[in-house]
């Protein structure tokens, strides 16, 4: 995998192209392309396959119907914070002024996906790595570990949205766009969460490690999606969010690929 990724970007620098950008995107469309390229060698050439993915993703989900008191803490934090939210600001319906609303929002989404995803890597015990170790590869387990993930949090962010409705109103006008927007921020969160859990359960205190290593990725990631959602809650034309949602996605296809690369060297550990 090594040896083709560094001979596609050798390619890269040496191939005298010209860049092309698309001025109603506002971005450069040409990276854009060879960055998915590049995640796409990462994936063809690793040791994975798609059947291991699969097993891998049902045994997460065998687990987490094992360990129901896990699901269900998650989802008890989810509407408890949305329902303090609700007695602290005292309000009554439809009385919380729209960027607040959408701030509380994400807010709330963003520490329950941690609370959800911190689990992924910690909670497994070494003898069951070991096993793992000897029957599939490293990039179909953290692959499983972030599809499976980011199922979760678009659940869990869609109950907290449909809660979210009832108790404090809704102002959005594009509902589409907010719920294409919360699917690209579940993807977003889960691969970055999956991959900082990974390297900090490596460590004593990973809870503690998990979030202070996260937060510098998951900020600007937070930014993309609070003005996204902001756009869909005005009801603006949707091709003006073209530019933050591919911006969001390059994001997560860099992060997948460091996670493509990183993760075997911390499995064999």
């Amino acid at each position: 995998m090594t040896v083709n990724v560094f001979n596609y970007w050798k390619f890269r620098h040496y191939n005298n192209h010209s860049i092309s950008k698309n001025m109603n995107l506002g971005i450069d469309l040409h990276s854009f392309y060879h960055l998915g390229t590049l995640l796409y060698l990462c994936l063809t050439d690793s040791d994975m396959n798609y059947r291991e993915i699969h097993i891998l993703i049902k045994k997460e989900i065998l687990l987490e119907w094992r360990q129901k008191y896990a699901l269900n803490g998650i989802l008890l934090y989810l509407i408890s914070t949305i329902f303090i939210c609700y007695l602290s600001f005292n309000l009554n319906h439809n009385q919380l002024n729209p960027p607040t609303w959408n701030a509380l929002y994400w807010i709330i989404i963003l520490f329950t996906s941690v609370n959800a995803v911190a689990k992924s890597f910690i909670q497994d015990e070494p003898g069951t790595f070991l096993y793992l170790y000897t029957i599939v590869s490293p990039s179909g387990v953290i692959i499983s570990k972030i599809i499976y993930n980011a199922v979760l949090i678009v659940v869990m962010a869609s109950i907290g949205y449909a809660f979210y409705t009832v108790i404090l109103g809704n102002p959005v006008l594009d509902q589409g766009l907010f719920l294409i927007n919360i699917g690209l921020a579940s993807v977003a969160f889960s691969t970055t969460l999956t991959m900082v859990s990974s390297i900090a359960s490596k460590a004593r205190n990973s809870g503690t490690l998990m979030v202070i290593l996260s937060f510098p990725i998951i900020l600007p990631m937070l930014l993309i999606v609070i003005k996204i959602s902001k756009n869909a809650m005005d009801g603006l034309d949707r091709c003006i969010n073209y530019t933050p949602m591919l911006t969001l996605v390059a994001i997560t296809v860099i992060v997948i690929t460091i996670a493509l690369f990183l993760f075997p060297f911390l499995w064999r550990n």
